[in-house]
């Protein structure tokens, strides 16, 4: 009786996704949905200069650069306003919110599909 192996399928290394551009994919919607939006400045970065510093990555850099701009605007609309809240979240409007989470979320969906 023929009974297939369960071995892992790994994944080539070209197609892996460095582990800082995964968590930081992951932390931007967690952040910005509990309320630590200007903590989310780190994970942003991280993520924008990891898909765009990977040749493997291509595929989503259009996905993290659009996750940047949309999170840059509330915060370029809370620095640039004079009567601004105390804190980025508390300024932020749900639509960005929604926007930021849903980028996010798309980008690692992609990330997801790319790697099988």
């Amino acid at each position: 009786m023929n009974v297939p192996s369960a071995q892992p399928v790994l994944i080539p290394a070209a197609r892996r996704t460095p582990r800082a551009v995964l968590v930081s994919a992951w932390a931007v919607p967690v952040l910005v949905l509990i309320q630590f939006s200007m903590v989310a400045i780190v994970p942003v970065a991280l993520l924008l200069v990891g898909t765009f510093r990977h040749a493997a990555l291509r595929p989503l850099r259009v996905y993290s650069a659009v996750l940047a701009a949309l999170y840059a605007t509330p915060l370029a609309i809370w620095v640039l306003r004079p009567d601004g809240a105390e804190s980025l979240s508390k300024d932020m409007h749900p639509a960005f919110v929604v926007l930021i989470v849903a980028a996010g979320a798309a980008l690692l969906v992609k990330n997801h599909l790319r790697t099988r």
